[in-house]
């Protein structure tokens, strides 16, 4: 192949990219789960209450959802001071990272209540991991949560609001 054609087929190959699109969704740091694995992080989105607020309908439903329907996030609106937060698609967001970024990702991220944060930071690698693998192993599915909105505006869809309380 002369250098001509070689440059033209690298130039085809990366416009994709270049642009933003991509043929398929690109999931990062997939890594076949062992099944010791997979019920560790099972076990670990269910104890730690996951569920509640990123799987719709699990609350209403005493937790009985299709695991087909899990941690696909939710457009319930947690309100408060912080202004209106939404449960995250975990399902699409878990998707962009490899082991070494989630686990950063889990040691610094700070978040709009009521998500517990704070737990997650103190959580061990291997829970971490654990967790990552079993929801990347669920695979995509379902939209992206509506954006956060800042303190003064409401949402118009469902609404979990919080009030200031005396201590």
């Amino acid at each position: 192949m002369n250098i001509r054609k070689l440059i033209a087929v690298a130039l085809l190959a990366a416009a994709p990219v270049s642009y933003g699109i991509a043929a398929e969704p690109i999931i990062a740091g997939t890594v076949e789960p062992s099944k010791s694995e997979l019920d560790r992080g099972r076990h670990l989105v269910r104890v730690a209450g996951c569920h509640e607020c990123h799987t719709p309908g699990y609350v209403e439903n005493w937790g009985q959802v299709s695991e087909d329907a899990l941690l696909t996030g939710d457009a319930t609106a947690y309100e408060g001071r912080w202004g209106a937060a939404f449960p995250t698609n975990l399902r699409l967001n878990l998707l962009r990272f490899d082991d070494d970024g989630w686990l950063r990702y889990a040691r610094n991220v700070e978040t709009r209540p009521p998500m517990p944060w704070i737990d997650l930071n103190r959580m061990s690698d291997e829970d971490l991991l654990a967790i990552l693998r079993y929801v990347q192993w669920l695979g995509p599915k379902g939209e992206p949560a509506p954006q956060a909105l800042p303190p003064g505006e409401s949402w118009i869809g469902p609404v979990v609001r919080y009030t200031a309380s005396s201590p």
